[in-house]
């Protein structure tokens, strides 16, 4: 049996050219907003991962299958239906000060490692950064270089 490639690599593709084609000025806005967050706790550049994920650094991971791959250590996508930010990692003993974060958050909607945020002005972006500090924190742990 082949082993599956990975969809999400990896590109050249300019993030600026891919943030000025988003088609609706407010996400536009918003991706620039959440570009420079980004870029603020990371102290990353960022990189297009796939058609539409602009992530910030890289990891390299191998499940118990043995299945393995790299992906964007952090990273965000400013979708039509909302602008969706990676937390990626198990928040392992900080789930009580994520939970307190996400509570006071304001409007938003979670996955299992995505964050779903229609509208930027209906959250705190202080919070929000928080959020993604630790994200980046219990990443750089788990996975360190």
């Amino acid at each position: 049996m082949a082993k599956a490639e990975a969809k999400t690599k990896p590109s050249d593709n300019s993030v600026a050219e891919f943030i000025a084609a988003v088609p609706e000025e407010r996400r536009r806005e918003e991706a620039a907003a959440v570009d420079a967050l980004h870029r603020r706790v990371t102290g990353c550049a960022p990189q297009m991962w796939g058609p539409s994920i602009i992530g910030y650094g890289s990891y390299h991971y191998r499940y118990d299958s043995g299945r393995e791959g790299t992906m964007c250590r952090a990273g965000f996508s400013p979708r039509k239906a909302a602008m969706t930010v990676y937390l990626m990692g198990n928040y392992c003993d900080r789930q009580a000060e994520v939970d307190d974060l996400f509570a006071r958050l304001g409007k938003h909607s979670t996955g299992k490692s995505c964050l779903y945020i229609k509208r930027l002005a209906d959250v705190d972006l202080a919070v929000l950064e928080r959020l993604v500090e630790i994200s980046w924190e219990v990443m750089n742990a788990k996975y360190p270089d």
